[in-house]
């Protein structure tokens, strides 16, 4: 799903990018542009980015 239309980021990218070691909305918009047009896609960005985080953290704790 589109996340920003504006610059045709989808949930999957914001994720890839969180995955690869991007951990806040200001360096996913600095990556990938999100947010810096009509900034419409902030919030949905940030709960995207948000539940990746905790997805990686619990993952963690599986493997410790």
């Amino acid at each position: 799903m589109y996340i920003c239309v504006c610059h045709a980021v989808s949930d999957k990218t914001i994720k890839q990018a969180v995955e690869n070691g991007c951990c806040s909305y200001r360096e996913i918009r600095d990556c990938l542009d999100v947010g810096k047009t009509c900034g419409r896609c902030v919030p949905d960005a940030r709960a995207v980015i948000n539940d990746t985080l905790i997805e990686l953290a619990a993952d963690m704790r599986k493997v410790a």
